[in-house]
């Protein structure tokens, strides 16, 4: 697998990264799929959504396989009967999610939600070597050599190397740490590898500039075929996205124009234009495919919510003029998805899901044509009406 770059809108790149299943165009949204499911997608429907690329999550994959099931088992595109591109991250967002994020209740924005959340216990330990999660009462041990096996087993086309994602509560000193841990472990990434898998490096360093910057040349610098933005988003409380997007602009200038720029966990429709308009390739995001479940749908104009009773007796379609298979061949109304969803029919979070991940799809394709045609920056607007 290789990528080829093939032109630039200012920051704003078109590209090809050439699979074994074939090209997948850049920019691109890779679609969740955290135990080898897109959740409530069928292997047949998952083509219809224009989905090009998928991620799947190797620290809940490892846990619900034991040792021997790993060892048999044949492969994440057997698993998910598709042969699309696969990703798999690293666990490493698990000694985040797990640990720090449980104790604070902090996720990778930092907002005064928070301070409405019950602290749970923190189930991480780090050390230099590794990190032990509490699984029912004991112990359970991960580090760089072992998440790069699993990967292996597991048979994703890109992996991700071992890292620490900080919190956006963490001091200067333990980011540091973090960062450098993060580092070491990649170079042990990398020595591990046997497979022919593509690997990324992931960048860290919280919202600290030298942090970032020192992170992105070092990792950058490492025989890594690609590289993941990743870490701890928003500087306070109160912390905006925005925080994400000048990390970006820190990061990317440093990176090698000719390899893939991946950005980890974010995927809204203004997040998006705003990471390719800085470089970036490819991101993931749960939202198309969680919300989905919860009744949210999503358009041009943002997050429809169907479970309102005002969208009961409405006949209109979900969203005018949508080609996806789910307002176009199958003509479903509001007032249709409205009502599967409170007979609590799971038709319903399957056709939102099929929705809402063609929609996100087919918005990168719009970026993609933009990008081609030397746009971007005017369809942007248009889009966004800013």
């Amino acid at each position: 697998m290789g990528f080829k770059l093939l032109k630039k809108d200012n920051q704003a790149r078109l590209g090809v990264l050439d699979t074994p299943s074939g090209p997948v165009e850049t920019p691109s949204y890779v679609v969740v799929a955290t135990d080898g499911h897109i959740r409530t997608l069928e292997p047949g429907d998952i083509p219809k959504t224009k989905t090009q690329i998928a991620i799947c999550n190797t620290y809940h994959l490892w846990r619900s396989l034991d040792e021997n099931g790993l060892n048999d088992f044949t492969g994440l595109h057997d698993f998910m009967e598709w042969e699309g591109l696969i990703m798999t991250d690293s666990g490493g967002f698990q000694v985040f999610s797990l640990g720090v994020a449980r104790e604070t209740g902090v996720g990778k924005i930092v907002t005064e939600e928070g301070e409405k959340y019950r602290p749970e216990n923190n189930l991480v330990r780090v050390t230099d070597s590794g990190v032990y999660f509490m699984e029912n009462g004991e112990e359970i041990y991960l580090d760089a050599e072992l998440s790069i096996r699993i990967q292996d087993q597991l048979g994703s086309d890109i992996i991700l190397a071992f890292d620490e994602p900080s919190s956006p509560l963490h001091d200067y000193d333990y980011t540091k740490k973090a960062m450098e841990r993060t580092h070491a472990w990649a170079e042990r990434s990398l020595e591990a590898k046997i497979s022919d898998q593509k690997i990324y490096g992931i960048i860290q360093g919280g919202h600290f500039e030298d942090l970032r910057r020192e992170s992105a040349k070092f990792i950058g610098s490492l025989p890594f075929d690609g590289f993941a933005v990743g870490g701890s988003f928003g500087s306070s409380f109160g912390g905006q996205k925005n925080d994400t997007f000048q990390e970006l602009n820190w990061v990317n200038p440093l990176l090698p124009e000719e390899k893939p720029r991946h950005l980890l966990g974010i995927g809204r429709i203004e997040d998006i234009f705003e990471a390719v308009e800085r470089g970036i390739d490819t991101m993931d995001c749960v939202i198309p495919t969680r919300e989905a479940r919860h009744g949210g749908i999503w358009s041009q104009g943002g997050r429809l919510d169907i479970l309102k009773g005002l969208y009961q007796d409405d006949e209109s379609p979900l969203i005018e003029s949508c080609e996806c298979p789910t307002c176009g061949e199958e003509g479903t109304t509001k007032s249709k998805l409205h009502n599967l969803f409170k007979a609590k029919d799971f038709d319903a979070a399957r056709k939102a899901t099929i929705h809402n991940v063609f929609f996100f799809n087919n918005l990168m394709f719009q970026i993609r044509e933009s990008i081609r045609n030397s746009n971007f920056t005017q369809f942007k607007k248009n889009y966004l009406h800013v």
